[in-house]
């Protein structure tokens, strides 16, 4: 059994939350709250976070000691830690054939690059992928985890992912062109499959989350990839391979956001709330209002309220 992890994410109903804030609070663990959650508790070693969508996840170098003695004997009542890719193995075993996964980063931020990516898996390496606590980036809440998982996946795949970078002037110009977001994410999505195919022509099935029509990315496809069989599922981000993707692409709008910051010598915030738009209109205040459109997607509402 593996103890080396440092991230878990599970699910737990609400009733399940209130029974584990009681037993840390019991137990002299440190609460706070952030967004969309219910509470965050921290103590040394580990950060446990139980958002309202039921989904919970645990952070730190004591991962393993808090699953395995007190998540799941005191409030799961099972004993899944060290065995997922066993049990995933036998509760979904599409997930380890042979496919890709497809996710993006950025679509929600109003400064910095749209970045898709495309990775494949097989059963080997999705295994080994479970094994170093790959999942869904949006569960992950700390960039030098990000960047950790990125290096594992980048070792593991060999060069089987591709990456498609779309800078925020690349980005506005084709929102002009495409004049509407979803068009332009199925264009993104359909060239990063391409780009996977060249590396991994066998490649049979690719996996996508459900962001528009179906036949939006199918018609964006080229010859080559309109033979693959293309799902797109709800939450798709529990497929290793678009997990794996998701961090691909997390990872790589980190870099280039950093690098954004040090060529405009500009603080970019993440998302598009109250920090983002103070940015901007710091940006403006100081006479730099000409640098908006290479750091940012100028589509936002944003934009418009910086402006005013």
């Amino acid at each position: 059994m593996s103890t080396t992890i440092k991230n878990y994410v599970c699910e737990i109903n609400a009733q399940q939350s209130e029974q584990l804030h009681a037993l840390l609070s019991a137990r002299g663990w440190q609460f706070d709250s952030i967004p969309y959650a219910y509470w965050r508790a921290q103590y040394p070693r580990v950060n446990v976070v139980s958002y309202e969508s039921g989904k919970l996840t645990v952070q730190g170098e004591g991962t393993a000691d808090f699953v395995q003695f007190i998540l799941e004997p005191e409030v799961l009542k099972e004993a899944r830690f060290g065995y997922e890719a066993e049990l995933t193995q036998i509760e979904n075993p599409e997930m380890f054939k042979p496919h890709a996964g497809i996710d993006e980063s950025g679509k929600g931020d109003f400064f910095g690059p749209l970045v898709i990516a495309c990775c494949y898996t097989d059963e080997s390496n999705a295994k080994k992928l479970l094994e170093h606590g790959v999942c869904d980036s949006k569960s992950i809440g700390s960039d030098k985890k990000i960047m950790a998982l990125d290096e594992k996946i980048r070792q593991v795949c060999n060069d089987q992912f591709s990456l498609v970078c779309i800078g925020p002037e690349a980005y506005n110009r084709l929102y002009d062109s495409f004049a509407n977001l979803n068009r332009m994410l199925a264009w993104g999505h359909a060239r990063a499959l391409e780009n996977l195919l060249e590396k991994q022509p066998d490649c049979p099935r690719a996996i996508s989350d459900q962001f528009a029509r179906p036949d939006l990315v199918r018609k964006a496809l080229l010859d080559k990839a309109k033979k693959i069989k293309l799902e797109q599922r709800v939450k798709a981000e529990s497929d290793i391979a678009v997990a794996a993707a998701s961090i691909l692409a997390r990872a790589e709008f980190v870099r280039r956001i950093a690098a954004l910051e040090k060529t405009y010598q500009v603080k970019l915030p993440r998302g598009a709330g109250a920090p983002v738009l103070a940015a901007g209109r710091e940006i403006v205040k100081s006479n730099r209002e000409d640098i908006l459109p290479k750091i940012a997607k100028m589509h936002f509402k944003t934009a418009q309220q910086i402006k005013s």
